[in-house]
């Protein structure tokens, strides 16, 4: 059997960490060909090291440089060096791999990713902003060019898997699951009082510090709802969200005779990744096992999206359609960022996103175009409430 030539992009990050520890497992199924990164030049030195990958890519130039200067130090065989956004659509469309791991934090992954489709790589997706922000223009453009989209996200894998020897027709409801993250329990007068330290304590899994604020305010769920929408073709009021607070179902579908399907696991992100990578086969992926008799209680809550707004938000934004999502997702990146810098409280996340959605008025035409003006002026609007009132009303 042939191995399966791999591109991460987000090689430093929580999944390409994962991923990297999936083909680490299995060295004789994958080999890595390309890398990008952010700005952590000493890890991607010691991956390099490790997969010697032919390209890697960096944020910019000066972390570029660095990323030399570690591999100089090291004795290690550089491989060929890039930065910024074009190296980052080098390493997606890589000549010599077959699938690309779209890892990246953020809607900076959608142009890497639509260059992989272009290139006809199949796509292991981890970056759920890219079905947010252009999920029309890449599932259509998917489609054209024959490519597979592979989900990732713990959730979106257990659909995935639970719709595998079902007719799609047969489908009824898709039932995305929610952990809650660390403030479910908690009151809004007491969310008012949380700082990033306690938003990052998430109670199940370990991930990036953006999308755990992300879980902690449930928008998490709202861009996965919005995801869910584009990789199923699901009308928006078929996707309802569920809190799981122990993280064990990782999501289900209903037929229309009423059979529910659920998929089940320790919250490991190896399992989706490896099932992502090897599709349609499964791999012995070793670490504990679910042991589903030992379980006390498996517990499921409705959403309050009155206390946790940002859910409500991003079914406006699906709803209204065209550009806004885009919006959503900018106006939430620079609000998650200000909370982790101390600028604006938790409370006032969904109020920078709402002020920001209310000023926009989306595109008549859909395109990458617009997508893209969309996003920079979101984000543009978002720093700038930010900066004047730090997002309050």
């Amino acid at each position: 059997m042939s191995k399966k030539r791999i591109s991460i992009l987000g090689s430093t990050g929580s999944i390409g960490r994962s991923t990297l520890e999936v083909i680490r497992q299995f060295p004789g199924r994958f080999e890595v060909e390309a890398l990008g990164a952010g700005y952590n030049a000493a890890l991607l030195a010691n991956q390099i090291a490790e997969f010697r990958p032919k390209t890697v890519s960096m944020i910019d130039r000066q972390t570029a440089g660095e990323l030399h200067r570690l591999l100089k130090e090291g004795g290690i065989p550089a491989p060929e060096v890039l930065f910024g956004p074009e190296g980052f659509v080098k390493v997606a469309a890589h000549p010599d791999a077959d699938v690309l791991v779209s890892a990246m934090v953020g809607a900076a992954g959608l142009v890497p990713t639509l260059a992989a489709i272009e290139a006809g790589k199949d796509i292991a997706l981890a970056n759920k902003e890219t079905l947010v922000v252009a999920g029309e223009i890449v599932m259509r453009l998917a489609a054209e060019k024959n490519i597979r989209i592979l989900p990732v996200d713990s959730e979106h894998s257990a659909i995935f898997q639970a719709l595998q020897g079902n007719h799609r027709e047969a489908l009824d409801r898709i039932l995305l699951t929610a952990s809650g993250g660390p403030f479910f329990r908690l009151s809004r007068e007491e969310l008012k009082a949380m700082g990033p330290e306690a938003a990052l304590r998430h109670p199940n899994w370990s991930m990036g510090k953006k999308i755990t604020i992300d879980s902690a305010t449930l928008m998490n769920k709202g861009l996965e709802v919005i995801e869910a929408r584009w990789l199923f073709g699901v009308e928006l009021e078929r996707i309802s969200v569920h809190i799981h607070p122990e993280s064990i179902v990782h999501s289900m579908v209903e037929y229309v005779d009423g059979s529910v399907i659920a998929q089940m696991g320790i919250p490991d992100m190896k399992i989706p990744i490896a099932y992502a990578l090897a599709f349609p086969e499964r791999l012995p992926v070793s670490g504990p096992r679910l042991d589903l008799f030992r379980l006390q209680n498996l517990s499921f809550f409705p959403p309050d999206t009155e206390k946790f707004p940002c859910l409500r938000l991003a079914y406006e934004a699906c709803r209204r359609g065209s550009t806004m999502p885009a919006v959503l997702n900018a106006a939430n990146e620079i609000a998650v960022n200000a909370f982790l810098n101390k600028n604006i409280g938790f409370t006032d996340i969904p109020d920078v996103i709402q002020k920001v959605m209310h000023a926009h008025r989306p595109a008549p035409d859909l395109s990458l175009e617009s997508i893209l003006d969309a996003d920079g002026w979101a984000r543009s609007k978002a720093s700038e409430i930010v900066s004047s009132d730090g997002g309050k009303p």
